[in-house]
């Protein structure tokens, strides 16, 4: 909205292009090229949220690798109370990762939102993505927090291999994600 406002502001005091002999008329050059300079800007800002999102979800990942083991050692060590928490801390990082993030990421997707900036708004349209999300589509979506809900529910009857082979699905479908 602030860019529009600028472009529109800049038009009103900007000489209009004299007529050329032939009749013609266009936009000064110096024009063109400013609006070119904002459309690398914009669109630089766009590859870097997918960036930022993208570093979210492999920093998410490697938590929950690191936190996988710490369940395995504990099981191994028959600690229920460690390994419980590590289960449910393992379950979160699925969760995370299916939202692009924990509360905070979500409330400046909101804060996006709110001011009119929709990264996927095609996918949006089309079912693909829920509103604000850059990288996660619904389908990945759901079949993290499915994973999510399985890790979260082996908390009380962990059995290691059952963990490991839920925590892979996640790293399969971050992988795909990821892909670039």
């Amino acid at each position: 909205m602030a860019m529009a406002a600028a472009l529109a502001a800049l038009a009103l005091v900007a000489p209009a292009a004299p007529a050329a002999a032939g009749g013609v008329t266009g936009t000064p050059a110096e024009m063109v090229t400013i609006y070119h300079s904002l459309a690398d800007g914009i669109l630089a800002l766009k590859r870097t949220e997918e960036n930022l999102v993208r570093s979210i979800l492999a920093a998410t990942v490697a938590h929950g690798q690191a936190t996988l083991g710490h369940a395995q050692k504990a099981m191994q060590a028959a600690d229920a109370k460690a390994a419980s928490g590590a289960i449910e801390a393992l379950a979160s990082d699925a969760g995370q990762i299916a939202t692009e993030g924990d509360n905070a990421v979500g409330a400046v997707r909101k804060r996006l939102l709110e001011g009119g900036h929709h990264h996927n708004a095609a996918g949006e349209a089309q079912g693909i993505f829920d509103e604000g999300y850059v990288i996660v589509t619904r389908a990945a979506k759901t079949k993290l927090l499915e994973s999510s809900r399985a890790i979260a529910a082996m908390a009380t009857a962990p059995k290691a291999d059952a963990l490991a082979a839920e925590w892979k699905k996640v790293e399969t479908v971050v992988g795909e994600l990821l892909k670039p």
